[in-house]
């Protein structure tokens, strides 16, 4: 016989009578959860075409579990209904551009009344989580067994350089806040930054509570320059940070925009085989991990493959990334007709199929917010939400 008692303390207790066996399962406001899946994918990274987000419900919503798809359709808002969930997370956003009607007339619509009606929240992680370095791609990687990994097209115009002003005896400290917040990454560096020991001066004037110095008098003051990185999306993370470590009432300090790229952003991954595979063995090898029925292929080209690139969902767009990166082959989806001429023989193009790539998507998800939030009830769909079917 099973027993259920809620406590207030917002925990569901799940005792079998008879047994010391306990499972507890906690509820969480859904802006905790969103919090958390943006800050493995920053929603500045989706791309303008995208919808990523809250798509149905309020962050204040209490969840109970959720589920995690690669698409939120009509069957999926089913699965949840029967199995009590009141979140979906899914990959692909439901609705990409705006809605005039909710009538109920296409599986659009269909979907949203039917999640609306069930108090179901519907949350999209697309583009973001396609552009990060443990992403979509990466997980791809993981599955082939790739080594040295990284970005394969990485982010323009996301880095920024914060020039910063502050007391020699306050420097580490300082220095190291604005790191926590995530500034001072370079590669697989952290902590990175330039210093150099100069004089500030300045002058208080009367309204002013200076830390050092006095109102009204010329101060000179032994001082550190440090120079570090960060990207676009921690700007207010990482000033909020040096404020308020800074013993400065008022804090000089500059931000500068970088032309450099951010490798830790960015489509594509390209990564390397332990060892040398020939095309047959390793298009079969491909077609297994991924449980393809059909992989379609530009000409062999009788060479062995080492130097892999890929990316998930539709990344054709990539393939001259691929190609000047040098890689043997690339592995993506929704390549058209003509596009497998492009590879030109310099480079075999694999199609894999669209779901097929991003499958393990729901993996990386569930991995996540499991490792994240130990005791919250996230679970892996069961619905295929495939369109396309083969004979």
């Amino acid at each position: 016989m099973l027993f259920f008692r809620i406590s207030v303390s917002r925990k569901l207790r799940y005792q079998y009578f008879g047994q010391i066996a306990q499972l507890q399962l906690f509820l969480m406001k859904l802006k905790e959860i969103i919090q958390s899946l943006e800050e493995l994918a920053p929603p500045s990274y989706q791309e303008h075409y995208d919808n990523s987000g809250l798509i149905v419900g309020n962050r204040e919503m209490e969840i109970t579990s959720a589920i995690i798809s690669l698409d939120a359709t009509e069957a999926v808002v089913e699965e949840a209904i029967s199995m009590g969930a009141n979140l979906i997370i899914s990959h692909h956003p439901i609705i990409f551009s705006g809605l005039k009607k909710l009538i109920g007339q296409n599986y659009v619509e269909r979907t949203v009344i039917q999640a609306i009606k069930n108090n179901i929240a519907i949350y999209a992680i697309h583009t973001n989580l396609d552009s990060v370095a443990n992403g979509v791609s990466a997980k791809m990687c993981e599955k082939l067994g790739l080594e040295n990994c990284k970005i394969l097209k990485p982010k323009s115009d996301d880095l920024l350089k914060l020039v910063f002003f502050v007391p020699t005896a306050h420097a580490e400290i300082t220095r190291n806040a604005v790191f926590e917040a995530g500034a001072g990454h370079i590669g697989n560096y952290d902590a990175c930054s330039f210093n150099l020991t100069g004089a500030g001066t300045f002058r208080a004037g009367n309204l002013a509570n200076p830390y050092v110095g006095e109102i009204g008098k010329m101060h000179t003051e032994q001082e550190v320059r440090i120079e570090t990185i960060f990207p676009k999306h921690l700007q207010s993370k990482v000033i909020r940070a040096l404020i308020s470590a800074h013993p400065y009432e008022e804090v000089a300090y500059d931000i500068y925009a970088l032309a450099n790229s951010n490798p830790q952003a960015g489509f594509g991954m390209i990564g390397f085989c332990k060892e040398e595979i020939d095309e047959t063995f390793f298009l079969e090898k491909l077609k297994q991990i991924f449980e393809l029925k059909v992989v379609k292929h530009s000409p062999l080209l009788n060479k062995k493959i080492k130097k892999i690139a890929l990316c998930g969902g539709s990344g054709s767009f990539l393939l001259n990334n691929a190609i000047s990166a040098g890689a043997d082959i690339f592995i993506s989806g929704d390549f058209t007709y003509h596009q497998f001429f492009d590879g030109d023989s310099k480079i075999l193009i694999a199609d894999i199929g669209h779901y097929e790539s991003e499958q393990f998507t729901k993996n990386l998800i569930f991995d996540y917010l499991t490792k994240k939030f130990p005791t919250f009830a996230a679970q892996i769909s069961k619905t295929n939400t495939n369109p396309i079917n083969y004979i």
